[in-house]
């Protein structure tokens, strides 16, 4: 547990407690300006294990471990959108979109090839979760998961699409228990994609390894 790692754990915290207040105050056409309650906090703490996590686990170059969090960072600003607006903006998405596509030349841990065939992968599922569960997945969702598919490969982005599945349904069923939502409701996933991929990133020796980037290392200098 280094210093570095608690630093970026508390600058996250600290950005997932904004996100959430800001979300809940802009844009106004949107804000429900509602007050600070148990989210803000479980938001603020799963953000900060979010960052430290990825900046403990990482033995990847600086910089590209500094990508990686910077387009996490991005990410738990739209899940906060999500949670408390029902959408993922374009505001966001797009720079998320244009950021990891920049990236994919450059990551160490997934190579281009696999970058393409992960966000192929990742449309197409999450395509046909929307026409089995047409509540379940909005439009917002494929433009997510395509960037996660980038980022993550097709092998690591079928787990994380697994995952965020498994914790969507859980929580589903908690909030039916306790009566907090319907089955009418309306749960949104793209805090689960995102809570998919962290714990894919953290848990996958190939993501965030010396022997993800050692591997695609050999692999392009065998492909030159």
């Amino acid at each position: 547990m280094t210093a570095a790692a608690i630093a970026v754990g508390i600058a996250f915290a600290t950005l997932g407690v904004a996100a959430e207040r800001i979300a809940a105050v802009w844009p106004p056409d949107e804000a429900s300006r509602r007050a600070h309650g148990p989210r803000t906090l479980l938001l603020g703490l799963a953000s900060g294990a979010a960052g430290w996590g990825i900046a403990a686990r990482s033995t990847l170059p600086w910089w590209a471990t500094g990508a990686y969090l910077v387009l996490v960072a991005i990410m738990v600003v739209l899940s906060a959108t999500d949670l408390e607006q029902r959408r993922l903006p374009h505001i966001l998405l797009d720079p998320l979109i244009v950021a990891t596509v920049a990236f994919v030349p450059f990551n160490p841990a997934v190579a281009p090839l696999d970058a393409l065939i992960g966000a192929a992968v990742a449309v197409g599922l999450m395509g046909l979760l929307g026409l089995l569960v047409r509540a379940g997945v909005a439009m917002g969702d494929l433009y997510l998961v395509a960037p996660l598919g980038l980022l993550l490969g097709w092998e690591g982005v079928l787990p994380a699409i697994f995952v965020a599945a498994v914790l969507s349904a859980a929580t589903s069923i908690v909030l039916l228990v306790g009566r907090r939502v319907s089955l009418k409701s309306y749960i949104p996933f793209g805090p689960f994609l995102v809570a998919g991929t962290v714990i894919t990133l953290v848990r996958d020796p190939r993501l965030l390894g010396e022997v993800a980037a050692a591997a695609t290392g050999l692999a392009r200098a065998a492909g030159s």
